[in-house]
């Protein structure tokens, strides 16, 4: 099923669904299994209406963090995929942004604001980098995913060397290939992370480094695909730098490596021809 036809069906599920948005909610802070709970929030999500926006502006005005949380999850995505009061939207979490102290509930907000993407939410968002919570410093990071502003950007790189692997995981991310921008410090924070402990993260700087074509990455790359643990990091950033001293070692992988094919054999493509200095 393609992408545009699940949506529509899932539109039309949520307008036929008999729940009322007050049975909903009550569903999505008392059901004990996440997936159901969830589950009732997108429902919420495709319905979109005004009551169900007035519904979470409510929830954000109780005393009950979970009650304040669960408004976040709301708004962040009312209306997909055609998003409705954007703009009543961040004002509400905006307030919850400035005003509210709980980890959970500051967390969820800075997640709403991430899919609502909206440029206004970037100095609000970068105030709580430094917040003594790593799950507030993840909302953080992910509310400025895909943000070209320099503010944003600086906030991300300093970020990307955060203590926590989550934090620092979806920095790298953000700058490595969720924006276009290209300057020597978003490259530097990018090497910073060439030899992190974390897989996915030293992946994720493979990448954003190779799409740059920052020549640098090659050795490391070579390293990587004769590793006896590839992956598809390291395939993308060989696709993405398509350097012909990549293709041995891209030969020698195709003999064991069965993840993705297709992606292995773009990559192989890609740095096609003569190895240099042969």
């Amino acid at each position: 099923m393609s992408l545009t036809k699940f949506i529509i069906n899932r539109c039309q599920e949520a307008q036929n669904d008999l729940r009322t948005t007050k049975e909903l909610i009550g569903l999505a802070l008392t059901e004990n299994d996440e997936d159901a709970a969830w589950e009732a929030v997108t429902v919420l999500h495709f319905r979109g209406n005004r009551e169900v926006f007035e519904a979470a502006r409510k929830l954000c005005e109780s005393g009950n963090s979970k009650e304040r949380k669960l408004a976040a999850d709301i708004l962040g995505q009312l209306g997909i995929p055609d998003r409705t009061f954007p703009d009543e939207s961040l004002a509400v979490l905006f307030k919850l942004l400035d005003n509210d102290t709980n980890i959970d509930v500051l967390n969820a907000v800075g997640v709403a604001l991430g899919h609502i993407n909206d440029p206004r939410a970037i100095e609000p968002l970068v105030r709580l980098k430094k917040h003594p919570s790593e799950d507030v410093r993840y909302g953080v990071v992910f509310g400025l995913l895909g943000h070209e502003n320099e503010l944003a950007i600086k906030a991300l790189i300093e970020l990307s060397s955060d203590e926590n692997e989550d934090v620092r995981n979806w920095a790298t991310f953000g700058l490595g290939s969720q924006i276009n921008t290209d300057t020597k410090e978003i490259r530097e924070a990018l090497w910073q992370r060439i030899d992190d402990n974390n897989d996915e993260i030293r992946g994720e700087a493979l990448v954003g480094l190779a799409i740059r074509r920052d020549e640098r990455v090659v050795s490391h790359l070579i390293e990587e695909l004769s590793s006896e643990c590839v992956g598809l990091l390291a395939i993308e950033a060989a696709k993405e730098i398509g350097n012909t001293k990549l293709y041995p070692a891209l030969m020698q992988l195709k003999k064991w490596w069965e993840v993705n094919d297709d992606l292995l054999e773009e990559a192989i493509s890609s740095c096609k021809g003569e190895p240099e200095g042969k």
